[in-house]
C-alpha cells in the first residue's frame, strides 16, 4: 500500500480502513480511510468554508448546486497552484543552467589525478575556507580556499 503524499491511502482496503466522522455544510459525513484522522477533518473543514463561501456570493441555496460550485473553486486553486509550481521549476531549471555556466576549477588546472591507493587526507592541510557570493542572477558561487 502507498500513500498519495497527502495522508490518504488510495490502495487500502476500505473495509479494514478505520471509520471517520466528518461534518460538511451540516451534513455528518463517515468517511473510512487509512490516512491520518486530523489531516481529513482538516480537509472536511476546507471544504466546508468554500461551501459556505459561495452562497454569500450568489443567491444558490441549493447544497449540491454549492458543493458543484465549491468544486469549481478549490479546482481552480489547485491549477493554479501547479501553474505556478511549474513556472517556479521552470525558473530553477534555468537558474541552475545560468549558474552552471558561471561554475570554474577553483585553482585551474591544477588539479592532478590522485595515484591509485592513495585516499587519504593531505595532513597538511588545515583549515579550507569558503566563501559565498550572489551574483545579479539569483546565483551563488563558492570560493574555496585552502
Amino acid at each position: 500500500m502507498s500513500a498519495d503524499g497527502f495522508g490518504i491511502d488510495r490502495n487500502a482496503n476500505v473495509a479494514e480502513s478505520p471509520t471517520i466522522k466528518v461534518e460538511i455544510y451540516d451534513q455528518a459525513y463517515t468517511v473510512r480511510s487509512d490516512g491520518d484522522p486530523e489531516y481529513l477533518k482538516g480537509l472536511a473543514e476546507y471544504v466546508d468554508q468554500r461551501m459556505r463561501e459561495i452562497p454569500s456570493g450568489t443567491l444558490t441555496v441549493d447544497s449540491r448546486k454549492v458543493a458543484i460550485l465549491a468544486a469549481l473553486y478549490i479546482a481552480d486553486e489547485l491549477h493554479q497552484l501547479r501553474k505556478a509550481h511549474e513556472q517556479a521549476d521552470d525558473q530553477l531549471a534555468t537558474r541552475s543552467v545560468e549558474c552552471s555556466g558561471n561554475a570554474r576549477p577553483i585553482a585551474k588546472g591544477s588539479a592532478q589525478p590522485r595515484p591509485a591507493g592513495s585516499d587519504h587526507i593531505n595532513p597538511q592541510i588545515t583549515q579550507i575556507n569558503i566563501q559565498t557570493n550572489m551574483t545579479s542572477r539569483g546565483c551563488v558561487l563558492f570560493t574555496l580556499s585552502v
